[in-house]
């Protein structure tokens, strides 16, 4: 049997672009890698080849792009068996979803923000317990970037946030490129929000670039180099919470290897600052 891949470190999107420069070579820099199970379900053939070659080398995240946690529709519980298989076929230990909804009656092409509402977090947290009944393991959701509030607020985004982990006993995948998003787009100050997420629940994390639009709008486009103060936002959270794994975002006008793995070298090296500190504290 093959010893169980312990996640840790930084790591990379899996994007097919990608795969002949990794096929000359995984950087050190990269500690394992993530896929969108959606991209990969079915699919045979070369890239079928090529995704099982690295997965036998290397740590593999899920992080699903579809299944609506917030939706009207029923939960795609046919998608969930699938991504299940794929795990299993894969060996991946964790799967994670954005705390939204992108589905009414067919695919939006959008991840749109639930009410913050009591109902919501009883709702959507049903819909997590049901996932992790199905994959039988903990899930961990994300905190997504929004840009128009949803038209009922009972409670602030963090304390929703809180309110459907312990109601559905999952774990947290904090993007901070997602919180800065949010801070700049609603006025909010993001080392706050960042003090007020519940550490004991956070196993992943997510760094991305963004188009900033206007002075006070940003879409998340995971299109471009990470800025300054998400860096920053990034090593104020290793602060607060310690190092967990965490993963570069490049979605669109990917660039060369080399360039993303130096991106991928500052989360490292600012993970063994912070691991250096903690254990001389």
């Amino acid at each position: 049997m093959t010893a169980k891949r312990t996640l840790q470190g930084a790591g990379l999107g899996f994007r097919r672009e990608l795969i002949p420069a990794l096929k000359a070579g995984v950087p050190s820099a990269i500690d394992f890698f993530e896929i969108a199970p959606e991209n990969w379900i079915d699919l045979g053939g070369a890239y079928a080849r090529d995704l099982r070659r690295f997965t036998e080398r290397h740590p593999f995240v899920c992080h699903g792009l579809s299944l609506s946690l917030g939706g009207p529709a029923p939960l795609d519980e046919v998608l969930l068996k699938k991504i299940k298989a794929l795990m299993a076929t894969h060996k991946i230990d964790l799967y994670t979803e954005h705390l939204s909804y992108c589905s009414d009656d067919g695919h939006l092409y959008d991840l749109l923000p639930i009410p913050f509402t009591e109902a919501a977090v009883r709702y959507v947290a049903g819909r997590i317990r049901r996932t992790q009944d199905i994959l039988e393991r903990r899930i961990a959701v994300e905190n997504a970037s929004y840009y128009v509030a949803a038209p009922i607020a009972e409670m602030s985004e963090v304390e929703f946030i809180r309110a459907v982990l312990a109601e559905a006993d999952c774990d947290l995948h904090l993007d901070v490129n997602n919180v800065y998003v949010n801070s700049v787009n609603h006025g909010f100050d993001p080392v706050q929000f960042l003090r007020a997420m519940p550490a004991e629940r956070i196993v992943y994390l997510h760094m991305a670039g963004h188009y900033q639009q206007a002075p006070d709008l940003i879409i998340d486009t995971h299109g471009a180099e990470v800025i300054e103060p998400v860096w920053q936002l990034l090593d104020t959270a290793y602060a607060l919470f310690g190092v967990a794994p965490t993963l570069l975002e490049r979605d669109f006008n990917i660039p060369p290897l080399a360039e993303l793995v130096a991106e991928v070298g500052r989360i490292a090296a600012l993970q063994a600052r912070h691991a250096k500190t903690a254990a001389v504290a």
